[in-house]
């Protein structure tokens, strides 16, 4: 059974690898979780558990928490915990992005942290690419 949150992370899950550039063989060889199970995961056909989100986080240029924000074993940073880490700012949110982002329903917060996870990889493989 393919439901939309299976859907919505695996189409995440191979923007990001395709982005990377990385074929599904790539991405089973630096992970160790077999090419089938990896498109079946990026067609939403299975959800992955903690063990095969940890495994291909690292690979894929996702820290293991956004990643489990992404796929919802975790929950958003709420906005006193982004205050906490604000001076540690890498891979957090600006406390305004998060406190208007507090605002809107999860389904809405795990599409934005997604969208902006692919950007900030984005801007790190231009940045590495004007750089060789």
């Amino acid at each position: 059974m393919v439901d939309n949150k299976s859907k919505e992370l695996g189409k995440t899950i191979k923007q990001q690898r395709l982005m990377a550039p990385m074929t599904l063989q790539e991405l089973a060889v630096k992970s160790g979780v077999s090419a089938s199970h990896l498109g079946r995961i990026e067609r939403g056909e299975r959800f992955p558990s903690a063990r095969i989100l940890r495994k291909i986080a690292k690979p894929l240029g996702f820290g293991e928490e956004e990643l489990f924000t992404l796929a919802n074993y975790l929950s958003p940073k709420s906005l006193g915990e982004v205050e906490k880490d604000k001076e540690d700012t890498t891979g957090r949110l600006d406390p305004y992005v998060a406190r208007v982002l507090a605002q809107e329903t999860p389904e809405t917060q795990r599409t934005v942290i997604a969208v902006l996870t692919i950007l900030k990889n984005l801007a790190k493989t231009l940045t590495g690419r004007r750089e060789s």
